[in-house]
């Protein structure tokens, strides 16, 4: 399962309704790369697709394909304002190391990356 705080749900909204992405989910994926390894990625989509799981926090709903769920299940989006820069953050329990850059993981399986620029 893939949670969101409120402050996420409330940002995901306001940027849904200001795109005119009503009935849009939220699709949260990971893919290889990043400087340790896999990197998280999300972006909007029409609906799901065969196979994905889905999860409703009130207004938003997060769709997640099945080789992508193995590394997010339990993980929480946030959203943090703040005076150094706001932005999406996964809270991964996942992920064994992370890279200051907040978009890159590695988990127990030991995916190596590069490092962060």
């Amino acid at each position: 399962m893939i949670s969101l705080t409120a402050s996420a749900e409330d940002m995901l909204s306001k940027v849904m309704t200001e795109k005119g992405l009503d009935g849009y989910a939220l699709r949260v994926f990971v893919s290889g790369g990043g400087c340790s390894g896999l990197s998280y990625g999300m972006t909007f989509a029409e609906g799901p697709e065969i196979g994905d799981q889905i999860f409703e926090t009130g207004n938003v709903k997060v769709v997640v394909d099945p080789g992508s769920i193995s590394y997010l299940d339990g993980a929480e989006i946030d959203y943090i304002d703040s005076l150094m820069g706001g932005g999406f953050r996964i809270e991964n329990p996942n992920a064994v190391r992370s890279c200051a850059c907040g978009s890159s993981f590695q988990t127990t399986a030991g995916e190596q990356g590069t490092p962060c620029s």
